[in-house]
């Protein structure tokens, strides 16, 4: 008995079922038949991704498929195509041949990658791109007494403490007040010993920046 073409690629269903029920909505997979040039889409699933539905042709394939220098070992994939107002959808398709060698059909996996776009951009807006925090140097880190100490000398920097006046010990108080290293248990007599003044002299400092901004 004599199988006609179409009779033949039936047997695909199941798999185009099981590509698209494992890759989900975004993948719509299409059963072409070769033999006919209309009407030659013979079955799809989640065809909401191109819009292709039964008893369309194949016009689009000539080009992107059979005609196409991609096309190697029955295979051309990762191909674009803008179909159904979308586009970002990444195909691929496969050539499906009968018992004698002949090309019946072809199988077609569409994908619609524009949500992962979106992931992406997504990803893109949140992920810190400057001045990442280096973990490991963090950790060399004992206990906040050290950070404070870091902190203290990257503000007074390489500042002679012994030629400073009080004008610019004061603006060195007022930045590390800023940045809160006031707020670290034992910053203020660590402060003070790298200023080389008494705890008194950085309460007196302090008083002033903060009378200055209450009155600001």
């Amino acid at each position: 008995m004599t199988i006609n073409a179409r009779d033949e690629l039936m047997k695909y269903i199941p798999i185009a079922d099981a590509i698209a029920q494992t890759f989900g909505k975004n993948c719509e997979v299409v059963l072409y038949d070769l033999t006919t040039s209309q009407s030659s889409v013979i079955y799809t699933t989640n065809n909401h991704v191109t819009g292709i539905e039964n008893g369309h042709p194949f016009n689009h394939l000539l080009t992107q498929v059979l005609l196409s220098k991609n096309l190697q070992n029955d295979v051309a994939a990762n191909y674009q195509i803008a179909s159904n107002g979308k586009e970002n959808v990444k195909s691929t398709s496969v050539l499906l041949r009968n018992t004698g060698g002949d090309a019946i059909g072809c199988l077609t996996i569409n994908y619609d990658t524009e949500p992962l776009f979106q992931i992406q951009q997504f990803l893109s807006d949140i992920v810190v791109k400057e001045n990442p925090l280096d973990l490991k140097k963090e950790t060399e880190y004992n206990n906040v007494q050290e950070i404070a100490k870091t902190l203290i000398q990257q503000i007074i920097g390489e500042s002679d403490v012994e030629k400073m006046d009080r004008r610019k010990k004061l603006e060195i108080v007022a930045s590390m007040e800023e940045k809160g290293v006031f707020l670290i248990r034992g910053a203020l007599e660590t402060v003070a010993d790298a200023l080389q003044v008494s705890k008194v002299t950085i309460y007196s400092y302090l008083d002033e920046i903060r009378d200055r901004a209450e009155g600001n």
